[in-house]
């Protein structure tokens, strides 16, 4: 069996991971032109990845709800909006059947979970920044959310 030589440098592909194992990152990705590198580590391994740039095109975003389309513009210019930390996918409660974390009216003390966002396979609990009221739920359950997309207001 014959192997085709993709043209990847592999040093590059090596010097990504010692990077990953250095830096305790979980994934590292470099453009070179139109070649694309992502080094991806995933249960103690080491896995490459290489295509040309055009292949990874972002797909197309979800389409927000009427109510969440609405409360967005004025919660991106609140203070009082908690921001995403991270990108991954929002819940509202930790399992499809139980009770939500907050519903609108609720108050919330600094330190409580407010939601999860999974992101590669872990479940992260974001906790409320401060004490308050919570004014608005600007995601719906089970939606992509992207690093710092506001995510609930607390007044």
């Amino acid at each position: 069996m014959s192997i085709k030589k993709t043209g990847v440098d592999q040093q590059l592909i090596r010097d990504l991971a010692g990077i990953l194992n250095d830096t305790n990152l979980t994934e590292i990705e470099v453009e070179l032109g139109d070649l694309k590198v992502r080094v991806s580590r995933q249960a103690q391994t080491v896995h490459a990845v290489a295509a040309p740039a055009a292949a990874y095109a972002p797909a197309a975003a979800p389409a927000q709800s009427a109510a969440a389309a609405a409360a967005a513009p004025a919660a991106d210019q609140s203070k009082n909006a908690v921001p995403s930390p991270m990108v991954g996918t929002a819940y509202l409660a930790p399992s499809p059947d139980a009770k939500p974390f907050i519903e609108i009216g609720q108050k919330v003390k600094e330190g409580q979970t407010l939601l999860i966002i999974e992101a590669m396979k872990t479940m992260n609990q974001i906790p409320s920044p401060r004490a308050g009221t919570v004014t608005a739920i600007l995601f719906e359950d089970a939606q992509p959310v992207e690093y710092g997309m506001p995510l609930v207001v607390i007044e």
